[in-house]
Formats: C-alpha cells, sequence, structure tokens
C-alpha cells in the first residue's frame, strides 16, 4: 500500500473518534475494556515439529547466531529493557483481543498459513524496513504472495528499528490502519515488526489509547502485562502531541513532561 492509499487525518477530531463512531461501534471493545479487552490473551510460538531445542543445533550458521547477539545487544542499549528476540525459536505473537495480535516477524510462508488457519488472521500490518527483512535473511515477496493466495491483506508502514522519532513520526498512520482494519470487521489483525517487543506493541497501545477510551498508562500496562514488551511509552504520548498540536507557538513536546490529554477525559 503506497503513502497516496493511507488514511489521512486533517484535524485531531478526525484522529480520535470518540465520541458516536460507527467503527467502534461494531468491535468487541466497550467501555469497559479493563474488564474484557485482555480476556483472550495467550502467547504462541511457531516452532518445528521436534520441539524447542535445549541447545540451538550447532549446524546453524554462526553468522546467525551472531546476528541475534548483536540485534539483542542492540535493542538493549537502544530501548534499555531487559528483552531478547529469538529467531531461531520461529515466529512467536500474542492474541491481545478478539480481532488483535501482536508479534514477531513471519519467518516463511508457512507462518502465513497458520496465520491464517489456526487464528483466523485477515490483515497483516508490517512495521520493518527493508533492511530489517533483509538482515534476518527473509524472502518477504514469498511471504506476501501467501498472503495474496490466502486473501490476507498485506500492509506495511515502516519505522525505525530503535528509533523512537521515526516511531513517533510513523505511529499515526500505522494507526490508521490498524483501525481501518479492526473496522473492517472481516478477521484478526496481525500487527508486527521484528521481534513484536517494540514498534509493533506501541502501534497496538495507541490504538487503544486514541481509539478505545483507554487511558495510555492503563493501556500499556495491560499489553505489556500479556506480552512482556518494551515500547517506547513517550514515543506515544510525543504522536499524540503532535496530532493535537494546530499552533505553530505551541510549547515543544520535549519540554512538556507528564502531559495529560484533555479530550481523553471527556
Amino acid at each position: 500500500m503506497g503513502a497516496s492509499s493511507l488514511p489521512c487525518f486533517s484535524s485531531l477530531f478526525a484522529v480520535f473518534p470518540l465520541q458516536n463512531n460507527a467503527h467502534n461501534k461494531s468491535l468487541p471493545f466497550s467501555s469497559n475494556l479493563s474488564k474484557s479487552l485482555f480476556r483472550l490473551n495467550r502467547i504462541c510460538c511457531g516452532v518445528p515439529e521436534s520441539g524447542i531445542q535445549q541447545n540451538p543445533s550447532t549446524s546453524r550458521p554462526s553468522s546467525s547466531k551472531n546476528r541475534m547477539e548483536e540485534y539483542n545487544l542492540a535493542m538493549k542499549k537502544m530501548m534499555r529493557n531487559p528483552y531478547e528476540y529469538h529467531h531461531e525459536l520461529g515466529m512467536n505473537y500474542t492474541v491481545i483481543a478478539d480481532n488483535l495480535i501482536v508479534g514477531s516477524q513471519p519467518q516463511k510462508p508457512e507462518d502465513i498459513n497458520f496465520l491464517k488457519e489456526e487464528e483466523g488472521v485477515a490483515y497483516i500490518l508490517n512495521l520493518q524496513q527493508d533492511k530489517d527483512v533483509e538482515y534476518w535473511g527473509i524472502d518477504l515477496q514469498s511471504i506476501i504472495e501467501r498472503c495474496k493466495e490466502l486473501g490476507i491483506h498485506h500492509m506495511r508502514q515502516p519505522a525505525k528499528d530503535f528509533d523512537p522519532d521515526s516511531l513517533r513520526n510513523g505511529l499515526p498512520k500505522a494507526v490508521s490502519l490498524l483501525e481501518w482494519a479492526i473496522s473492517e470487521g472481516k478477521g484478526k489483525v496481525y500487527v508486527h515488526c521484528t521481534a513484536g517487543l517494540g514498534r509493533a506493541p506501541a502501534v497496538a497501545i495507541a490504538y487503544l489509547y486514541w481509539f478505545c477510551r483507554m487511558n495510555l498508562n492503563t493501556a500499556y500496562e495491560a499489553l505489556t502485562s500479556k506480552r512482556p514488551c518494551g515500547p517506547n511509552k513517550r514515543a506515544i504520548r510525543g504522536a499524540t502531541y503532535d496530532l493535537s498540536k494546530n499552533d505553530p507557538w505551541k510549547e515543544p513536546f520535549e519540554k512538556l513532561e507528564f502531559i495529560v490529554i484533555p479530550f481523553l477525559l471527556g
């Protein structure tokens, strides 16, 4: 999907349709989200038929292990959290609600088969840049082709990994794609980045915050309690402020601490 086809919002009220929104009425969310939203949570991991090995095979190229170690070191340094991505264990994800899944990158076309058959996924939102896919040696085109064959709508809204500013800038378009897919009501939406620990959960949290009448802290804690991860909350706050900023004289977000979004209180 090209940039020209993305939903475009021109005002604060278009971005946050919290009142009398027909789409929201059709969603399995309610004002009592804290009680019902996360009832379907589970974490799943695609593994070989032989199961998870205690010691990964030494026949795996050392470069693959090095890539994973380098990636986890970068993630811990840039995101300042203790989480790790284990590529050798395959795709892993968490079912957040009836229509929303957050996870890591599909690694092969068979992962798309699994998402379709086992989870009823009808949309995939990919937040990776091309270089992310190339880093792990993923054949993205084969994955996109399998999506087409199975009738899954594949969307991309790339954001730079470990970069809060890139995430902040890309959140509005990514969340608008997620809201559109959920509002279509044709199946679950699978949102993923590389590890499913930063960009993807941030998009899901921003969606809950902007469209589902959830307080940001509540949305953040609810999701991270189900899927241990470290999305950048400040990037979500920044994107929220950017969307509501209409006046050039308004104080820069970076100078505002512990901001309150008044339109979410009404």
